[in-house]
């Protein structure tokens, strides 16, 4: 594979569609998903850091939840529920994702590559804010369906709520009670 695709590749995340085995009243692609993710991040993260005095690297973050799905556009969007669906198959699919993410950064030439790696391979800490914000947005996703009357994702919702609210993390649950409720307005309510 030439070491000058990557961005090339990366412009494809727009035809990754993403809750492939449900019925959409709007499809969600993967590059749209990863700028609502680095956005909530964002927000978690300067939320973190104001109130909470956390000291995340917002930057890192932001670049990282860019490319945090990134893998999909080799391996498709997995399914929740199979992925999950027992610790063979996880494991599986984490070395499946760990492979198609080196194969991504094979795309750059070595210099660049290392530049790019650490937005790939991110700390804990960072990576709890932005598996929090992957699951906001998935949670939105759900709102957004049911409002337009489509209940086929009422079980991903609430099994959605339910991973939402054990997270520890007192940024998140800010997030989720002071910036969450808006989502579900009009644009004239939005507007007032």
């Amino acid at each position: 594979m030439a070491d000058n695709t990557f961005f090339a590749f990366i412009h494809r995340m727009k035809y990754i569609n993403r809750w492939g085995l449900m019925r959409n009243t709007r499809y969600d692609n993967l590059k749209e998903h990863s700028f609502d993710v680095a956005s909530i991040a964002l927000g978690i993260a300067k939320i973190g850091n104001l109130y909470y005095k956390k000291d995340y690297d917002c930057e890192k973050i932001v670049v990282a939840s860019l490319f945090h799905d990134a893998n999909e556009t080799i391996t498709g969007d997995m399914p929740t529920p199979i992925k999950y669906e027992n610790e063979e198959i996880t494991k599986a699919y984490k070395k499946l994702e760990y492979e198609a993410e080196k194969q991504i950064l094979n795309m750059l030439p070595v210099d660049l590559k290392k530049e790019y790696e650490p937005y790939f391979k991110v700390d804990d800490k960072s990576k709890a804010v932005i598996k929090a914000a992957d699951k906001i947005s998935a949670y939105i996703k759900c709102l957004e369906e049911q409002e337009a009357g489509n209940h086929d994702f009422s079980s991903a919702k609430n099994t959605l709520e339910k991973s939402l609210q054990k997270i520890e993390l007192p940024e998140v649950k800010r997030f989720m009670n002071d910036y969450l409720p808006p989502y579900t307005m009009t644009l004239d309510q939005l507007k007032k």
